[in-house]
């Protein structure tokens, strides 16, 4: 495997491969509400670059990383450490958005359009928000938001990342990245974690505010074999006015689907697959883990890549969503 790690100086256009001076280098991508992250340690004899400079990382010719100098870190013996974001960086920035029956990828366009962002494929989630009000928040938050909503009503999840320089919307079931991970086959270690702490729930009570009456309108959902097993989890919240009470049921019923489980977490450590990133499904062979045998795809929620000189090794983090 070929990697090049190039530096483009934007005031001479001169671009160097660094790869060679680079003493470590770590790619991390999570699958929301973060932009993917390039940070490597490099000595910067004979190389000149600053803040604002693009960075493209690739092996073997295809693309893993593009991205811009954010910071820059200097020691008296001129080693400099960087960190590099990609797109998703600039959608940090706040603002005050109100979309009306907007699928979640019409909702990117916007916005992207309004940050001068370049746009690759948005996959049509063919579910238009009814509303989705959001003032002063970072832009990030606002699409987060929205591929939630998406997820609530349709169970489908989508993951918002940037593909080598181009926002991209794509479903999970699209995005089954080569390779298999488990025993013999590229895995190093791993914990295992069972839990109905972090975000279970076997109730859900969703409250819709409502002018003409001056009350809340409540919808329920309840998992009564599960309040039996686990006690009683509920999760609250407040729903759009806009929402109509086919909707407001629906979508309680939807998130008693997606929460009303005990959560299995895998961390893990492998050798590295070029090109990962989080919001892939990825084939794990895993016998004899805790409770089950896992041989199935699964969803990597966060992805971090390690180079150290001709050494590629990647930890991440994987939760199953099926499991009750």
């Amino acid at each position: 495997m070929t990697y090049e790690l190039i530096v483009v100086e934007k005031r001479t256009g001169k671009s160097w491969d660094i790869a060679p001076q680079v003493q470590k280098a770590t790619y991390a991508t999570n699958r929301t509400g973060s932009p993917g992250t390039l940070k490597f340690t490099v000595n910067a004899s004979g190389i000149s670059f600053v803040e604002g400079d693009a960075v493209r990382l690739s092996a073997d010719g295809q693309v893993i990383f593009l991205g811009w100098v954010f910071t820059k870190q200097r020691d008296r013996y001129g080693v400099i450490d960087v960190t590099c974001y990609d797109q998703l960086r600039y959608l940090k920035a706040s603002a005050s958005y109100c979309f009306v029956g907007r699928t979640a990828g019409q909702i990117i366009q916007e916005i992207a359009q309004d940050f001068q962002l370049t746009v690759g494929v948005l996959d049509d989630t063919g579910y238009p928000i009814p509303s989705l009000i959001k003032e002063d928040k970072s832009c990030l938050d606002i699409i987060s938001a929205a591929i939630q909503q998406t997820l609530l009503a349709t169970g489908k999840l989508y993951t918002f990342f940037d593909d080598a320089g181009a926002l991209s919307l794509r479903e999970a079931g699209a995005m089954v990245a080569q390779g298999v991970v488990g025993d013999g086959s590229l895995l190093l270690d791993y914990t295992y974690k069972t839990d109905l702490d972090e975000r279970s729930y076997n109730s859900i009570k969703l409250v819709r505010p409502n002018e003409s009456t001056g009350r809340a309108d409540v919808f329920q959902a309840v998992d009564s074999a599960n309040i039996a097993r686990w006690g009683l989890l509920q999760l609250y919240q407040t729903v759009d006015e806009a929402l109509n009470d086919a909707q407001a049921a629906a979508q309680a019923q939807a998130m008693l689907s997606y929460y009303n489980r005990r959560w299995r977490t895998l961390k893990v450590s492998a050798l590295g697959l070029p090109g990962l990133r989080a919001g892939q499904m990825l084939m794990m062979d895993v016998p004899n883990l805790g409770d089950i045998n896992l041989y199935a795809l699964v969803l990597l929620e966060k992805v971090t890549h390690t180079f150290v000189h001709d050494v590629h090794t990647m930890d991440f983090e994987v939760q199953e969503l099926g499991v009750a």
